[in-house]
């Protein structure tokens, strides 16, 4: 142990043993507060971006394997879903990474009741689409079956959608598809979810394909688009550039396939929702370095006050022939006490209350402005562990400068405070 942690170690902060000075006692409350303020400002960002990732990414397709034929009707800008899979048999390195692939269409539709209606988008999905995200944000019902022709008729809307319609579980609906000429089919509406979700929410409903292809006169295979979920998204745009690769060489190699394909990914697909998360992260930057700010300026004026309460001290320790040096280490070891206390304190107070938000959902949001009906909570342990060490670095950083009003006490000065 050297000489100056030492003495550090055996001084008390303030002018006597019980407790601090009220000076420190406020410094160390306003270092307390900032850090709290900086954990439940990561842990609330990282839940955001998080619950938001990931409703974007199972209502919408990691991959969207569509027409090139942009500016066509859609009744002929369609692909062919056996084509598309012999295309991706042919790269053994991203079927590793698929974990299932659907056939998926979508066309404007209109649903009516005796007394009102309204304007959405019917998106068909065959037997192989994943269900699961919406079953977990099912209120009551289930989702549509693929067992035989009856259920070709089921649908699930929103329970935004069931409020404005006054449509229940079990209800039959008209819905009106409108090219040509107007296609009336007489929907059964099974299930009825809420993603929290507006966008999808009030302009989705979601049936069996086999409705929108009966309308349209298209064959079992053929579709919109094809909607490919991989299990891994970490490089998802890398991905959806190499299947556009691979869907090429294909088309190139099929004399019978003339297609051009155009393939995205969900963040070129959604980039409004990914660029307004992108500036969230700015937001915590701005906040971080604010908490930083004050929480410099805290321990300055705690150094500060730690030196004034024990200059009759300093000038002891150099009569004894202590260097500036040693005994500016020993007054920064000793203010690190203040910090790791914070930071103890700090860490259980704000974890405490992002746990209790994270089970209780104790605060809550506006759906409609917010995507979701409570704050979110994401404790990112290795995050957090970077944050705490960066505020002692930091700290110690910023104390050696204003140490070295120590150099400037002489000996014979500290007679006055006698």
């Amino acid at each position: 142990m050297g000489f100056e942690f030492f003495i550090a170690s055996r001084l008390k902060l303030g002018n006597n043993e019980k407790a601090g000075s009220p000076s420190l006692n406020v410094a160390l409350v306003g270092i307390i507060l900032a850090i709290v303020i900086m954990i439940l400002s990561v842990v609330i960002v990282l839940g955001f971006k998080n619950e938001i990732t990931t409703k974007i990414n199972n209502l919408d397709s990691h991959i969207k394997i569509s027409n090139g034929a942009i500016g066509i009707d859609d009744n002929i800008a369609t692909v062919d879903m056996r084509e598309i899979a012999n295309a991706l048999n042919q790269d053994s390195a991203m079927l590793q990474n698929i974990e299932d692939v659907s056939l998926i269409a979508e066309k404007p539709a209109i649903l009516k009741t005796d007394s009102d209606f309204k304007g959405l988008q019917f998106r068909g999905v065959d037997a192989n689409f994943d269900f699961s995200f919406l079953k977990s944000h099912l209120l009551e019902g289930r989702v549509p079956t693929y067992d035989n022709s009856d259920s070709t008729q089921e649908i699930i809307i929103s329970s935004t959608i069931a409020n404005q319609l006054q449509l229940n579980v079990n209800d039959k609906i008209l819905t009106y598809f409108i090219d040509e000429k107007v296609k009336v089919r007489n929907c059964h509406i099974v299930g009825i979810f809420n993603t929290d979700f507006e966008s999808f929410d009030k302009n989705y409903i979601v049936g069996n394909i086999a409705l929108l292809q009966s309308v349209n006169d298209w064959k079992a295979h053929t579709g919109n688009y094809v909607g490919v979920k991989l299990k891994n998204i970490d490089n998802i745009d890398d991905v959806a550039y190499s299947t556009f690769g691979t869907l090429a060489t294909y088309s190139i190699s099929d004399n019978d396939n003339s297609t051009v394909y155009n393939v995205t990914s969900t963040h070129q697909n959604n980039i409004s929702y990914f660029t307004w998360l992108s500036m969230l992260d700015m937001n915590v930057v701005i906040i971080l370095v604010l908490m930083i700010i004050v929480s410099t300026f805290t321990l300055i004026s705690a150094l500060l006050m730690i030196i004034l309460e024990r200059i009759k001290m300093i000038g002891l320790f150099k009569a004894l022939g202590a260097s500036n040096h040693s005994i500016r280490r020993i007054f920064i070891y000793l203010t690190h006490k203040i910090i790791f206390k914070s930071i103890i304190i700090g860490n259980v107070i704000g974890i405490g209350l992002a746990l209790l938000q994270q089970h209780f959902h104790i605060i809550k949001l506006n759906p409609d402005a917010y995507y979701m009906n409570y704050v979110p909570i994401d404790i990112n342990v290795p995050m957090l562990i970077f944050l705490n060490v960066a505020i002692i670095v930091i700290s110690y950083i910023t104390l050696i400068g204003p140490s070295y009003i120590i150099s400037s006490i002489k000996p014979t000065s500290t007679m006055r405070f006698e």
